[in-house]
C-alpha cells in the first residue's frame, strides 16, 4: 500500500465536512486553503516517517502542532464553536496518521 497525499488530503476534508456538518459552507474555504498550504509540509512529515528517518515520538509531536494550527485555523471562523473546531482538527489529523501508520505496518 502507497502513501498518497493527496487522497489522504481529500479524506481529511471529507472528514471535517461530515464533523462541522451545517457549517461546512461557511468553513469548507479555511480548510480547503489550510491543508493545500500545508500538504507539502504533511507529505514531508509522511515521508520522513515512512523512511524511518525521524521518531515516533517526533513524528507525533509533529502531528499535535498541525492539530493544533488547524483546529487555531477552523476556530478562527467565529461561527463554529472551539468544540467543533477541535472535533474536526483531531479527526482530520487522525486520518492523516492513521494513513500513514497503516503503510509503516506493511
Amino acid at each position: 500500500m502507497a502513501f498518497d497525499i493527496n487522497e489522504v488530503v481529500a479524506q481529511m476534508l471529507d472528514t471535517i465536512k461530515t464533523t462541522t456538518e451545517d457549517n461546512w459552507n461557511i468553513v469548507k474555504g479555511t480548510a480547503n486553503t489550510y491543508l493545500q498550504d500545508r500538504k507539502s509540509r504533511l507529505e514531508l512529515l509522511a515521508s520522513l516517517k515512512l523512511q524511518n528517518q525521524i521518531s515516533q515520538e517526533f513524528f507525533l509531536s509533529r502531528m499535535a502542532d498541525e492539530e493544533k494550527i488547524l483546529e487555531s485555523e477552523l476556530h478562527s471562523i467565529a461561527i463554529i464553536t472551539k468544540a467543533i473546531a477541535q472535533k474536526a482538527a483531531n479527526a482530520a489529523i487522525d486520518i492523516l496518521q492513521n494513513a500513514i501508520m497503516k503503510v509503516v505496518h506493511l
